[in-house]
């Protein structure tokens, strides 16, 4: 099977020259793997408490806005802040002795309260306080001095600086003129004063467009080889970042990051937190490092010293049992790539570097002890050591594996070097001659406005297919893809192709399908990242405690920022077949059919309202078709779903140079030059047919 080879650099330097970082910055960013976060400053002080009483609501080193706590009183936390046992060189000892290979700092966190020297506000911990110190400076040459690489976290809200935004519940405050130019202040301190700065941690707020890429550029402009995250906002990024302790269900096509804090409930020190079992949380964390490095990303952990500076000792023994591990294992995870494999297995995870494959027995013990998988033109050479045996039948790998590999709670880790290095492996082979959404391998990226709007984004699609002659292709698209220009990379070659040169053809001209009433559920559901499925009936509302009502085909609904409806049809289908529906929505839409998300996408920032057509693919009988409107930015959403008034679609011809031989065969296809690398693709609708010179065996004609 030919192979689809996934270069993540792409990605990386997608933005153009300005925020382009060398390959080897990159590589080594991407090589590390595993970073240690630090969330420390006024708030570590309070460690949770206000006024003697715990403060549940929320991460603690945000107490100033939950437990309300009026900018005067804490400004008088400044005057009291000396952390005496902050020691920046055993901070840094401790990160490398966990394995870790770099350290992001808080430089400065909601609160605005800086632990740098600036010039730009006394609320610094040089000036407002008795300790006189700028520990970003100080964590920089400790970092420095240990070999470790050195990054920043910065707020892009400040509740501190007069002329910000007012201080909001949701931390995603829009970003006025006079605050972005001081940010742009502060981050030119930050970017020339300390040495070599490896990563810029942008967090909340909720920039312009214009204002991210001046942000990215910026960095760039003082820093060329700094990954910049994706908080940023607005898809001007290196690396994108999960939300707060989370993980992706796939590899994404594009660099990522999952921040994970000790405990969920907080990243700044909490007094009162229930810390449990050191052995529970290593054997977690490193369950979370083995996810993370198994798609393909990276993994930064965070800690919250005390008030005092000092480390908390469960942290401690927490990372230092980890670097213990990393220490045996670290081979399988340091400087990896993402399992080769399409498919998740219950008996562990994967990593792959050159001609080996790293085994994580992670997960259950696999039935009847053995562990099973295809590798298509590779040659098993060895497996390390007497926990297993390894043997291989044609492209078929099979390891024995004794229970006790599983039953020392130890998490422990198998070699298997083959004869060649190791690429992604194809998925499975689509037995159908018309290549569709529904059938393809999709290629994910991560696209944002800001923290509240990220999404995993489809930027592709991607199939492997059996055809033993190959001299054509029929792309099927409809009036919403007219004029796009696309990339079709067949079998490593790519075809560029305008799609303007159609034949029109009618769909259901044999049968329509009938539209029932319309109905709508909400307001709720404020985050844009959600599940890939959704229960699609009128007893099981996708909201609790709110129900479908019935209402009109298109209107207009009072909704507060940071919520969406839900508008349900009915289409009963004599057969199953497409039809071309006609959706409208306001900052973002999903659709899902029967269950199922077809289609999902931000539009433009601060779209309030768009159409667009969207195919929908049918069962015979009864549909059930949900359209979300999300609505980020305004007071209303607006929403339309309907059956466009011309049922037709667009049938192009793509003649290849030469015709292609063989029996297997990988399609990617891509828009061509898009803007951002991370915006989501809006293909869904288009087909692909083969033209068929000898259909295969077990072959499906659509």
């Amino acid at each position: 099977m030919k192979k689809l080879f996934i270069t993540l650099l792409v990605c990386v330097i997608g933005l153009g020259v300005k925020g382009q970082v060398s390959p080897q910055a990159f590589q080594q960013w991407h090589g590390d793997k595993f970073s240690m976060f630090i969330h420390f400053g006024l708030y570590s002080q309070l460690g949770g408490v206000w006024n003697h009483q715990q403060i549940q609501d929320g991460y603690s080193e945000q107490i100033r806005a939950f437990a309300q706590i009026p900018q005067e009183e804490y400004e008088k936390l400044a005057s009291e802040f000396n952390p005496t046992a902050f020691n920046a060189d055993s901070i840094a000892l401790l990160a490398k002795k966990a394995g870790m290979h770099s350290i992001i700092f808080t430089s400065k966190h909601h609160d605005g309260f800086c632990l740098f020297k600036t010039a730009t506000t006394p609320f610094n911990s040089y000036d407002a306080s008795p300790c006189k110190r700028d520990f970003v400076k100080e964590l920089a040459e400790a970092a420095h001095r240990q070999g470790l690489r050195f990054g920043l976290y910065f707020s892009l809200i400040d509740w501190h600086y007069p002329y910000a935004s007012p201080m909001s519940p949701h931390n995603a405050d829009f970003i006025t003129e006079a605050h972005h130019n001081y940010t742009k202040q502060q981050l030119k301190e930050l970017l020339t004063r300390y040495g070599t700065i490896s990563e810029l941690w942008f967090d909340m707020g909720s920039n312009t467009p214009a204002q991210s890429k001046e942000l990215y550029e910026m960095v760039h402009q003082y820093q060329p080889d700094c990954m910049v995250s994706g908080r940023l906002g607005n898809d001007q990024y290196n690396f994108c970042v999960m939300a707060d302790n989370d993980y992706p269900e796939k590899t994404l096509h594009a660099p990522w990051q999952s921040a994970a804090s000790m405990f969920n409930e907080t990243w700044g020190y909490r007094s009162w937190q229930e810390r449990g079992k050191v052995e529970d949380k290593v054997r977690e964390k490193i369950l979370s490092l083995i996810n993370v490095v198994s798609r393909g990303g990276n993994y930064l952990l965070n800690i919250g010293p005390k008030g005092n500076g000092e480390v908390v000792d469960f942290e401690k023994e927490v990372l230092e049992q980890m670097g213990n591990w990393l220490s045996r294992y670290g081979y399988a995870v340091y400087q990896t790539e993402a399992s080769p494999f399409q498919q998740e297995f219950e008996w562990g995870a994967v990593t792959r570097k050159d001609n080996h494959l790293y085994l994580f027995l992670s997960g259950n013990y696999p039935k009847e002890g053995k562990i099973t998988f295809q590798m298509p033109g590779y040659i098993l050479q060895k497996g390390d050591g007497k926990m297993a045996t390894y043997l291989q039948y044609g492209d078929e790998v099979v390891l024995t594996i004794p229970a006790s590999a599983y039953k020392d709670k130890q998490i422990h880790v198998l070699t298997l070097d083959f004869d060649k290095k190791i690429e992604p492996l194809p998925g499975n082979t689509v037995r159908s001659i018309v290549l569709t959404a529904q059938n393809a391998t999709p290629q994910y990226s991560y696209s944002c406005f800001d923290y509240y709007t990220n999404y995993r984004s489809v930027i592709g699609y991607s199939w492997n297919f059996e055809q033993l002659l190959l001299k054509q292709l029929e792309v099927v698209y409809t009036s919403q893809e007219a004029g796009r220009e696309i990339d079709l990379t067949l079998d490593g070659k790519t075809y560029h192709v305008t799609l303007n040169k159609g034949k029109e053809q009618k769909i259901n001209s044999l049968s329509s399908p009938t539209w029932g009433e319309t109905y709508v559920c909400g307001p709720g559901n404020g985050i844009f990242h959600a599940k890939d499925s959704l229960s699609a009936n009128l007893q099981h509302s996708p909201l609790t405690g709110k129900a479908w009502k019935q209402t009109k085909e298109e209107g207009t609904l009072d909704c507060p920022q940071f919520a969406s409806y839900y508008i349900l049809r009915e289409i009963e289908a004599p057969r199953s077949q497409y039809v071309l529906a006609e959706v409208g929505a306001g900052n973002g839409m999903e659709i899902y059919v029967n269950g199922k998300l077809i289609a999902k996408h931000l539009n433009p920032y601060r779209t309030k309202f768009r159409t667009e057509k969207v195919l929908l693919p049918l069962e015979k009988g009864k549909n059930m078709v949900i359209l979300r409107s999300y609505n980020r930015f305004e007071t209303q959403a607006t929403y339309l779903l309907r059956p466009a008034e011309e049922q037709k679609v667009y049938r192009q011809d793509v003649v290849l140079p030469d015709a292609l031989n063989g029996k297997d065969h990988s399609l990617v296809l891509k828009p061509h030059n898009p803007s951002s690398p991370h915006t989501d693709a809006e293909l869904s609708n288009l087909r692909i047919r083969l033209r068929r010179i000898a259909l295969n065996k077990g072959q499906k004609d659509q």
